[in-house]
């Protein structure tokens, strides 16, 4: 496998032609990318039955099923663990899915988010079993799981299924490699441990890796003007050796750009490059307020629906540009028909099914005191 073999396209973020509406994919935009993507040689588009509501399953059969040989490109799908209710949701979904993509197979099909709770859901429906059947009868070419929890939960899960898995995906970045919450790395090497290989999902953490405080811009211009601070992240996950695929989640053309760039004439990171991030990624935690992924599971476990995700953003917009109206924002949301984050009833569901493992409500309550302190919504400014 080469390095530019590695570049796979994440479709949990696509464009968009109305950003408050998930389900509005860009067609024309998302089909001028795959072009593009596919013409430069790269040919791997990873889903999920969840993403954009469903659309993202069908946008991918419009701009690549509809429109390449099936031999030219390869799809991963996922089982959506949460919704399982019976052994027999298993097929029922697996089917919705290669209708919704217009295939019949899979080349590749995960296991969603496993984590505590989902891991319990997963057996107690049979999963692994029915995606090693799937496998077997060729409904699927390679399975696995993507996984979302600590080490320990990786150790029990690979303990039991890792002879019948050939990948697992895992969250990895320079941010996450060694933070006790994520334990990237050591979730790596239990899988290099069981000869399983690494799919990479989030490898800019959700935009946080790329969307820095100016300091932290400029030490990156600093060390090396001519390379993305996306750049950096891609190639510290690729070039470790058994990560077979990294993604990205791409919705303007020049992200995908630099990213095919970075693929196409891609450097292994050396020791300077890596002592280098190493000390970036103590600034950004430092920097970063709440270090949310933006995967969005903690708004569908929440009885409340608070769009968690858009006021941590928020939030930590605030705390790194403070010169910034950003407080307008806050309050706007809660006149666009968003429950409000003081809504919050401390009843804890939300921390389980984060994949960052943060304190969810007590981050709310730092948001609220944030912005009910800093602004009132009936004045002009902060």
């Amino acid at each position: 496998m080469t390095y530019k073999s590695k570049f796979g396209f994440g479709c949990m973020r696509l464009p968009l032609t109305d950003a408050k509406d998930p389900t509005s994919i860009d067609q024309e935009l998302f089909n001028e990318m795959v072009d593009i993507y596919m013409e430069k040689g790269f040919n791997y588009f990873d889903t999920s039955y969840a993403y954009h509501n469903g659309n993202s399953e069908r946008a991918i059969r419009k701009a690549v099923v509809e429109r390449y040989p099936r031999e030219s490109f390869q799809i991963c799908d996922k089982m959506p663990t949460w919704a399982l209710t019976s052994e027999e949701d298993n097929e029922k979904f697996v089917n919705e899915m290669l209708d919704r993509l217009g295939i019949d197979y899979f080349d590749v099909f995960f296991i969603h988010n496993i984590n505590t709770p989902w891991f319990k859901l997963a057996e107690t429906h049979n999963t692994f079993e029915y995606i090693k059947k799937m496998k077997e009868n060729g409904t699927a070419k390679k399975i696995g799981l993507s996984f979302h929890e600590n080490a320990d939960l990786l150790e029990k899960v690979l303990g039991k299924y890792g002879d019948i898995l050939d990948i697992v995906q895992l969250e990895l970045n320079y941010l996450d490699w060694e933070d006790p919450a994520i334990e990237s790395h050591r979730c790596y090497e239990l899988c290099v441990k069981h000869g399983l290989d690494v799919y990479v999902m989030e490898p800019l953490k959700g935009g946080v890796i790329v969307n820095p405080n100016d300091e932290i811009k400029e030490e990156f211009n600093g060390f090396n003007p001519d390379k993305s601070i996306a750049s950096f992240a891609l190639r510290f996950c690729a070039s470790l050796e058994n990560v077979k695929i990294v993604l990205s989640g791409m919705n303007k053309m020049e992200d995908l750009l630099d990213n095919c760039d970075t693929f196409e004439n891609f450097e292994v990171l050396n020791d300077e490059e890596r002592e280098f991030l190493e000390n970036m990624a103590l600034k950004l935690k430092e920097s970063v307020a709440v270090a949310c992924s933006e995967c969005g599971y903690c708004v569908d476990a929440c009885p409340e629906m608070i769009p968690i995700p858009e006021y941590f953003t928020l939030y930590n917009i605030s705390k790194n540009q403070p010169q910034s109206n950003i407080y307008r924002l806050y309050f706007d949301k809660l006149g666009d028909e968003k429950v409000p984050a003081d809504e919050c009833t401390y009843c804890g569901t939300c921390i389980d099914y984060c994949t960052q493992k943060i304190d969810i409500p007590e981050e709310l309550e730092k948001v609220c005191e944030h912005f009910q302190s800093g602004f009132s919504p009936y004045a002009g400014t902060p």
